[in-house]
């Protein structure tokens, strides 16, 4: 059974309901009584692509999928919510992205873990803080001292997850 955490995010097509139902979704890959999300952050987008405001959270979750079977699973969500891949750090109708899986370091064509840019995302760490704030990363750093009160102002709270 591995530890993974997944980030979601999402700005088109009502944001907050694409991340409850991908929560939903996620539910399903999670082993009983593991799964945990954060509260959900809204977000600038990254880029020069004019678009609205992101909704993000971080979701976490013991599965006994594979990497690879995880990444398929996490796709196949993306595409069931209308994800289209048009634009890079374009508007979508949800993104996940498997952030850590267990402590494995991972770099395949289709995968790397740690996420490549995890450590410079104020709407990822913040929201994984919220769920792992003892969490230590493959690399030995611990998530805690990733944290400021800067990096927190970036995130305005939206709401929590909504689902049972």
């Amino acid at each position: 059974m591995a530890q993974v955490y997944v980030a979601l995010g999402a700005n088109l097509a009502d944001p907050i309901s694409q991340l409850n139902n991908a929560c939903e979704a996620l539910l399903s890959l999670a082993a009983p009584q593991s799964f945990s999300v954060s509260s959900y952050y809204r977000s600038a987008p990254m880029g020069d692509v004019e678009q609205p405001d992101y909704v993000n959270a971080v979701a976490g979750f013991n599965t006994e999928l594979t990497p690879i079977e995880l990444l398929d699973a996490l796709q196949n969500i993306e595409n069931q919510q209308g994800r289209l891949r048009e634009l890079r750090w374009g508007p979508r109708t949800l993104d996940l992205d498997l952030l850590l899986y267990d402590s494995q370091c991972i770099d395949t064509p289709r995968l790397t873990v740690p996420h490549y840019g995890m450590r410079e995302r104020s709407f990822v760490l913040v929201p994984l803080f919220d769920i792992a704030p003892t969490l230590t990363l493959p690399d030995n750093t611990k998530l805690a001292s990733l944290i400021s009160d800067s990096l927190r102002a970036e995130l305005v709270l939206a709401q929590d997850f909504t689902g049972e």
